[in-house]
């Protein structure tokens, strides 16, 4: 079973990744930085959630 995660992390996730796909990889380091330059996201915790999914979403993409 996969992690549960909210709505709008996905939305704001998938939305990045659409709009900036030459930019995101499967480096959670490095999606955390562009997370955080690409978005108004303040808090810290939301921003390494979306930057988490970013990166599983690669992860998958991958295989």
């Amino acid at each position: 079973m996969g992690n549960i995660r909210p709505t709008y992390i996905k939305r704001v996730a998938l939305e990045l990744v659409k709009k900036y796909p030459k930019a995101f990889n499967a480096d959670f380091e490095n999606n955390k930085v562009l997370v955080t330059r690409l978005t108004d996201v303040y808090s810290t915790s939301m921003r390494n959630r979306i930057a988490g999914y970013i990166t599983r979403y690669w992860q998958q993409l991958e295989q």
